[in-house]
């Protein structure tokens, strides 16, 4: 999946959107990246599993992403978030990751890419 970057006017940012575009486009490597990190209890990726809702990113080094987990009471609510910050602080160009764990609208398996589905044979 390729990614687009569309400015937000009044505050200099980027937010990375999941529309196709041609070529290489830029937050790639940020995807990459939280294509890294598991679900302990799921043997998906975080991003394909859904759990990622935005990604903006400044021009200053510092990337925002709001998540979420499968359920509120998920023992690694704690954990996964910081992982996810640990991660992306890891890339070149990152400075500062901030991570807001979010609960609505709550994860539902319809938020599941296609490839998600078929590792876990939901088709």
């Amino acid at each position: 999946m390729k990614f687009r970057r569309s400015s937000r006017a009044t505050s200099g940012q980027t937010e990375i959107t999941d529309v196709a575009t041609s070529g290489d486009a830029p937050g790639t490597n940020i995807v990459a990246a939280l294509r890294s990190v598991f679900d302990p209890e799921i043997p998906v990726n975080i991003y394909d599993l859904g759990l990622i809702y935005d990604i903006v990113e400044s021009g200053s080094g510092q990337v925002d992403i709001r998540m979420t987990l499968t359920a509120p009471g998920c023992p690694v609510a704690g954990s996964l978030p910081a992982e996810v910050q640990r991660v992306v602080e890891g890339l070149d160009g990152v400075d500062v990751c901030r991570v807001e764990l979010v609960w609505d609208p709550p994860w539902t398996q319809e938020r599941m890419s296609e490839e998600a589905r078929l590792e876990l044979g939901m088709f």
